[in-house]
């Protein structure tokens, strides 16, 4: 089985170059053949990669310690959950779920657009065999999921602990889905490019595939944040760890490209910008996967030294070199429709928001790479942590969060100072407000006041949108108010999907700013029977247990935890021993309710009983993930197809193939 693994990956490498390379000749030549030959090697990659990951995954559940990475990844106690995560929980097997995500999304991609899009799909094609011919490299020649050991092991030594939690089973499946999603806009994008047709209508096939990429690297980030938050010990959730930064930054490009597009669908504006945009945004994809696998920056995350990084620089590079070179040549043809009429205009808030997603990225990005670049010119590795980003990027998102309440208060092309006024008059009034309670209640810090009163400010914006749209349905459509809310939304999914994300992008800040602005914490060494007290709370520590689990030795904490006189709760803080690993894993105890997390960390278990602990209350770290849910809601909103989108559709392509085929033909004659 493991041979016929190997057998499927070289057999794929071979036919994901025949396909980009006859896909390529085929558009040149306008050879009917040819494409269809090229369309068959990509159906042939997906079935070739599903075979080989089929084969890796059988090795990992059967246990079969004669491969390298089965011994690596896996042992003889591993639950059937964590046999099957080991797949991407190393180097090579992450590699291959790229390569097999890619096979398959880039055989979707053919079948749903192959008919409409005939005279794109070729290049589109080359470009998605490009990639997945890189990714396949990679494990044929340095890489390779399927290598024998040259001797015997009775066990493996299994996945670090650290890996031993559910998030293992989301996390980075959701994120390398977002990763290669983005791989479909930017085939597109460059094929508008060497075909010329730069209107709109790349950005339009794209859509639901760019939300499709944005909807899983932001189920990546939040999967992985909330990970942190119950599995380090930390009592964080994210600490700008450099492969945190790398998934991070091809969200804040893409959040860019989605509000920039809407431009130029809109004004046929910002065609070289949304360009550059896709461009960075698969880049970025493209280097946050190196960052995990070179091992030129240290991080929980990584996989440690390995030999790719080479390989993945020189892919980017190429990448980077090709597309603006294609960019450069059609620059003429890429003049927008119209220009900005005025600077109080949608337009303009939706390119000042792109402004300043783009520097958070910049910011983001310098911070992560200086210590390589550091120690490449002075031959010392600087540090930079939290503190650089938190200080860098807190004003960059304060302006986000203006910007965000800004945009539904203004129309497109200009809008007039009188309405500005009037619009804003509630939403200003409730922020200050808001600004005032908090000063009254007794928060006097100002990066906590002005946040908190922003995100007032914000969702008032969006929910004034919301009743305006709902009076209209009931005046015109006497339509009840409970009903119209749903009607309203379904009616136009695109807009009120987006005002939905952002009232989660609002529960995320508020969930930040109150696990940043109100976080106390306390550390004690309590006997048996003794109390530490944190707020509102009173804990008392009722003696430890050691017993054996399936794979390891469990060090156990019980404290009670009183709220006044009343007992609430128990809660059980423990210290996971592996046989092969040198430090214990710790698994916290969380009492969470919507106002507070009380969070209890495991120290240590002395031999006298008593046990060294950490206690943290998190305010409103439950928003968090309730804001996650809602974003992800209103994307999927977003996403549906929408019956009015159908029917302003417009036929952008040659209902006969025969007739798409022969304008290929006519582009690559004339180049």
């Amino acid at each position: 089985m493991n041979d016929v693994g190997y057998a499927a990956l070289v057999l794929a490498l071979l036919f994901s170059v025949y396909g980009a390379a006859v896909s390529f000749w085929g558009a040149r030549k306008g050879l009917k053949e040819l494409l269809e030959s090229a369309e068959h090697a990509v159906f042939a990659v997906a079935a070739l990669t599903t075979i080989s990951a089929a084969a890796l995954l059988y090795a990992l559940i059967s246990r079969d310690f004669s491969l390298e990475y089965v011994a690596s990844y896996t042992n003889s106690t591993q639950d059937i959950l964590y046999l099957i995560a080991a797949f991407y929980g190393g180097n090579q097997g992450s590699l291959l779920l790229w390569a097999w995500v890619l096979g398959i999304i880039a055989a979707l991609v053919i079948w749903l657009h192959r008919r409409e899009h005939g005279d794109l799909m070729p290049h589109v094609i080359t470009v998605l065999m490009i990639t997945e011919f890189f990714f396949i490299t990679l494990m044929v020649v340095a890489a390779n999921p399927f290598t024998k050991l040259g001797f015997q092991v009775a066990d493996g030594q299994g996945l670090n602990p650290l890996l031993l939690n559910m998030g293992m089973l989301f996390h980075p499946p959701t994120l390398y889905l977002g990763y290669v999603g983005f791989a479909v806009p930017f085939a597109f994008a460059i094929a508008a490019l060497v075909t010329g047709q730069l209107g709109d209508r790349w950005v339009k096939v794209t859509r639901r595939w760019t939300l499709f990429a944005w909807f899983f690297l932001t189920l990546g980030n939040l999967f992985g944040a909330q990970w942190a938050y119950v599995e380090l010990g930390w009592g964080g959730f994210w600490g700008w760890d450099p492969v945190e930064n790398a998934s991070f930054m091809p969200w804040l490009t893409g959040t860019a490209f989605l509000h920039s597009v809407m431009i130029q669908e809109r004004r046929g504006m910002l065609k070289v910008w949304n360009m550059v945009l896709i461009l960075a945004t698969f880049c970025l994809t493209i280097f946050g996967t190196f960052l995990t696998r070179s091992g030129v920056l240290s991080s929980v995350h990584s996989f440690g030294q390995s030999a790719l990084g080479p390989y993945f620089l020189l892919f980017i590079s190429g990448t980077l070199l090709a597309t603006l070179s294609l960019l450069f040549y059609r620059l003429d043809d890429l003049r927008g429709d119209n220009e900005l009429d005025s600077f109080l205009s949608r337009e303009s808030a939706f390119l000042v928001n792109n402004l300043i997603l783009i520097g958070a990225a910049f910011a983001v990005f310098w911070g992560t790479v200086f210590p390589i670049i550091s120690e490449a010119v002075r031959g010392v590795k600087l540090t930079v942590g939290a503190p650089f980003f938190n200080q860098v990027n807190l004003p960059i998102f304060l302006i986000l969060l203006t910007v965000m309440g800004i945009c539904p208060l203004i129309g497109w092309r200009r809008a007039s100072k009188e309405n500005l006024l009037r619009n804003f008059m509630v939403p200003a009034a409730v922020g200050l407000a808001s600004a005032v309670a908090l000063m009254w209640l007794g928060v006097r810090e100002f990066l906590t006041v002005l946040p908190l009163a922003l995100c007032a400010f914000v969702t008032v914006t969006i929910l004034l949108e919301l009743v305006r749209g709902v009076r209209a349905r009931h005046n015109l459509r006497h339509e009840n108010y409970f009903s119209a809310i749903f009607t309203l939304i379904w009616s136009n999914k695109r807009r009120y999907g987006g005002y939905i994300v952002h009232l989660g992008v609002i529960m995320i800040a508020i969930g930040v700013i109150g696990a940043y602005g109100f976080k106390s914490e306390k550390s004690a060494t309590l006997a048996k029977d003794d109390t530490v007290q944190i707020g509102d709370f009173v804990l008392q520590y009722k003696g430890s247990s050691n017993y054996p689990a399936k794979s390891h030795e469990v060090v156990a904490a019980s404290l009670d935890v009183f709220e006044g006189q009343r007992r609430i709760d128990r809660l059980v803080p423990r210290k996971n021993y592996y046989p092969s690993q040198e430090q214990p894993s710790t698994e916290v105890a969380i009492r969470t309710t919507l106002r507070e997390d009380l969070y209890v960390i495991l120290e240590d278990v002395s031999e006298d009983g008593s046990a060294s602990l950490k206690v943290l209350i998190n305010p409103l770290v439950v928003w968090l993930w309730i804001g996650g849910a809602v974003l992800l809601l209103g994307t999927l909103i977003a996403f549906w197809p929408d019956a009015r989108e159908k029917r302003r559709k417009t036929v952008v392509a040659e209902p006969q193939e025969s007739r798409s085929l022969q304008a290929v033909g006519s582009q690559g004659g004339r180049r």
